[in-house]
């Protein structure tokens, strides 16, 4: 996919306050050319599926939000503001504004990523796109989340804890949107940035994965891509990720384990000393230990089936070498199926050895200095 620049997103969306829906695999796709690029409303494979979405006027946008109001503002980002609204009809949204700060031409591409991502994702574990808009600035909106993002409602100390079972909904609702991002979804779509502040969670604490602007497509004959600059966030990154800037599914499988983790015990990512939780919950699992992962705040109500399910899979998602890590589908299978076979993940004696040599600390000394990550 290329780049749409700002005039040809113009022109996209020339006629508007009108719906867009993106046709079925038996329909031509619908191209526009400017200044000899070409914009392209790529179909979807999965003919239940017809998203449709819209243009809104900046009045439209700015009447739900109180005129951008202070006290409507719920998130704030790298590059983009995060506004809670009500439209005419009573329908709550939540409008992503790129800020002012951020009119870099880079950020603008990954914000104009995230539209052209998220208008091919339909998954009720995945967030919904309403629409868009470019009058006085570049906008996306969506369907509001009420209960706001998994890291606000497990650290924020005022609230009361997160029950064990709301806990395993997450864990096993994000699965089940990064399996849809890989597998089923009419593209292969990398995230690259999974963790607890970019999974939603609606009125009955349903996840749904957002943030979709390090998102990356990958032919389906392409078994990876290398990517420069390096943008993620610490206590996520892949090792090899981390240090090639090599990606594919496996990337998002990564972190997807570190997030597990944070769901068990309750610890962010990269404590205040900057070790990260990688580092320190492996060898405990490796003793299998696994009750002293487990948040204490919990105060012992937990499904013990369910925490040795969610440990081994997180174990097997933060494996050093992505060879040996399991795709979103063998997650799931591990998670969810009556039996756990252990003995097929068994590595070789060598594999182990290097698993124990790796940390995140050692990577921090060693790779490329010219990267860039975000701290939360």
């Amino acid at each position: 996919m290329r780049y749409i620049r700002t005039g040809s997103f113009k022109r996209l969306f020339s006629i508007k306050r009108r719906s867009f829906d993106v046709q079925h695999p038996e329909e031509s796709a619908s191209t526009e050319e400017d200044n000899n690029e070409t914009v392209k409303i790529v179909p979807m494979s999965e003919p239940s599926q017809r998203l449709t979405w819209k243009y809104f006027s900046y009045e439209e946008i700015s009447d739900a939000t109180n005129n951008f109001s202070s006290e409507n503002l719920v998130g704030k980002g790298g590059y983009a503001e995060v506004y809670r609204g009500t439209l005419e009809d009573g329908q709550a949204i939540a409008v992503k504004r790129l800020t002012k700060a951020y009119t870099d031409e880079r950020k603008e591409k990954e914000f104009l990523t995230e539209i052209g991502t998220l208008s091919h994702v339909c998954h009720p574990n995945v967030t919904s796109l309403l629409g868009c808009s470019i009058d006085n600035g570049l906008y996306l909106i969506f369907q509001f989340s009420s209960r706001g993002s998994v890291a606000s409602l497990l650290h924020d100390e005022k609230l009361p804890t997160m029950d064990w079972k709301t806990r395993y909904k997450i864990v096993v609702g994000t699965a089940r949107g990064l399996h849809y991002l890989h597998k089923v979804c009419p593209r292969r779509i990398i995230h690259r940035d999974i963790k607890a502040t970019n999974i939603l969670l609606t009125a009955d604490f349903e996840p749904q994965i957002s943030d979709f602007g390090l998102a990356k497509w990958l032919p389906s004959q392409w078994t990876h891509r290398s990517i420069i600059p390096i943008e993620g966030t610490f206590g996520h990154l892949a090792p090899e990720y981390f240090m090639h800037g090599i990606v594919d599914e496996k990337t998002d499988v990564f972190a997807f384990g570190v997030f597990v983790l944070e769901i068990i015990c309750g610890k962010k990512p990269v404590d205040g000393s900057h070790q990260s939780l990688h580092s320190w919950a492996k060898p405990i699992l490796n003793q299998g230990e696994i009750e002293k992962l487990v948040d204490e705040s919990l105060g012992g109500a937990y499904d013990v089936t369910q925490l040795n399910r969610l440990a081994f899979a997180a174990s097997l998602c933060i494996r050093a070498s992505s060879s040996w890590r399991p795709t979103m589908s063998e997650v799931l299978e591990v998670m969810l199926e009556n039996e756990m076979d252990k003995e097929r993940w068994k590595m070789a004696e060598e594999e182990e050895e290097q698993e124990e040599f790796w940390s995140y600390e050692d990577l921090e000394c060693e790779c490329d200095s010219s990267f860039s990550t975000s701290p939360t």
